[in-house]
């Protein structure tokens, strides 16, 4: 009885510390939605062009509402009913340089992460040697989106871009004299990079579950209660353990989903994200695990790597392409986790002298966790939506 005092009073301290956290910096929470793609694959030939357009149902309903009876559920039927919406809408929003795109099929596939719509168009003609994409999917709702585009031409080597809204973006990296061509070069090189640094920042779910871990590195646990620690390096090598174990576990599934040689639905992956954020604030108000907090980090990173996998699954890119890309998305994610961890673990080592630590950091913090993640659990297993984010 005296534990579920202690999560009661946690819970009602949450909406305090929840104020404090979106204020002081959970980067995750402040981006309240999952990070959105879509996914083109171009196939290019002399006098013909195919692209299929992989399109997220859940980012689609948000644009043109494809849930006409309200119910917060979206059915198969009025997915059909609104094709033509979608196809009018997403033709709206890309252009390929010197190729008039028309549909030329339509599909529903359901993924990993989700159902997506499948729009199959085509033109006859001969894809410049360097053309531009202009690409504004979303602009008008959510800027953050992202296109993944792969550009497959006879005898040539793959190429993969980042489309981003409002931008127009060139198709290779060579040089040319067309005035479509910003951000090719460097930027376009390291696209991926950029990638895995937002979706880090956008997963709130990763986040928020990498905050429960911090709230309790600065201080240790004794008979007499929570007291801080002394020096700085008292608090430094337990999040750097935490921090090492979840980086190494989350890049070997990331990897093994990625490449499709380990394949977990969301359905599953979602709902168990949400459970492991409740188990760490649990944690925290009452030791739940007889092991070292390193390996339970390790092992709900095994489980997180799988919720970042989709970005790059999806693509079928080749050995060496998909090798450089993941490299690159997975040095963004660390590159965001670093700033991150950073961040808050100087806020809270400064802030750990405070009297009301315990109480409203730990006890507070872990209540609001177990609160959202609670409800996020709910929404992923009932598909309801309850939370804004």
């Amino acid at each position: 009885m005296r534990f579920f005092r202690r999560v009661a009073a946690a819970a009602r301290a949450a909406p305090r510390f929840l104020l404090l956290g979106l204020c002081l910096g959970g980067a995750g929470l402040a981006h309240a939605h999952k990070s959105s793609d879509s996914y083109l694959q171009i196939a290019a030939e002399p006098g013909r062009l195919e692209v299929r357009w992989d399109i997220a149902l859940r980012d689609l309903d948000v644009a043109i509402d494809l849930d006409l009876d309200v119910d917060g559920k979206l059915t198969w039927g009025e997915v059909r009913a609104a094709w033509p919406r979608i196809e009018a809408y997403a033709m709206r929003h890309l252009a390929i340089e010197g190729c008039a795109l028309t549909p030329a099929g339509r599909a529903l596939e359901r993924r990993n992460d989700g159902a997506y719509a499948v729009l199959r168009l085509a033109s006859a003609c001969t894809l410049p040697a360097v053309p531009s994409i202009a690409y504004s999917l979303f602009a008008d709702v959510d800027p953050t989106h992202r296109g993944i585009a792969k550009l497959q031409r006879p005898g040539a080597e793959v190429q993969v871009r980042v489309l981003e809204p409002t931008v127009v973006q060139a198709a290779a990296s060579a040089p040319s004299a067309s005035s479509a061509k910003p951000r090719v070069g460097p930027a376009q090189k390291w696209a991926f990079l950029g990638e895995g640094i937002r979706h880090i920042l956008g997963g709130y779910d990763h986040v928020l579950f990498l905050l429960c871990l911090l709230l309790p590195s600065v201080v240790r646990r004794t008979p007499a209660g929570w007291q801080p620690v002394q020096h700085l390096a008292e608090a430094v090598w337990p999040v750097v353990g935490i921090v090492s174990a979840f980086t190494v576990a989350h890049s070997i599934t990331l990897g093994l989903a990625a490449l499709k040689i380990v394949a977990v639905p969301s359905s599953f992956i979602e709902p168990a994200i949400a459970v492991t954020i409740v188990l760490a604030a649990v944690d925290n108000l009452r030791p739940v695990f007889p092991v070292r907090r390193v390996f339970v980090t390790f092992f709900f990173g095994l489980i997180h790597g799988f919720g970042f996998a989709s970005v790059l699954g999806e693509l079928d890119l080749p050995r060496a392409a998909f090798a450089w890309a993941l490299l690159q998305f997975n040095v963004g994610l660390e590159l965001g986790q670093i700033a991150v961890v950073a961040i808050v673990a100087t806020i809270l080592f400064l802030a750990r002298r405070w009297p009301g630590y315990a109480r409203w950091v730990i006890g507070g913090g872990s209540g609001a966790a177990i609160v959202v993640a609670t409800l996020w659990l709910i929404e992923r297993t009932a598909d309801v939506s309850i939370l804004p984010f």
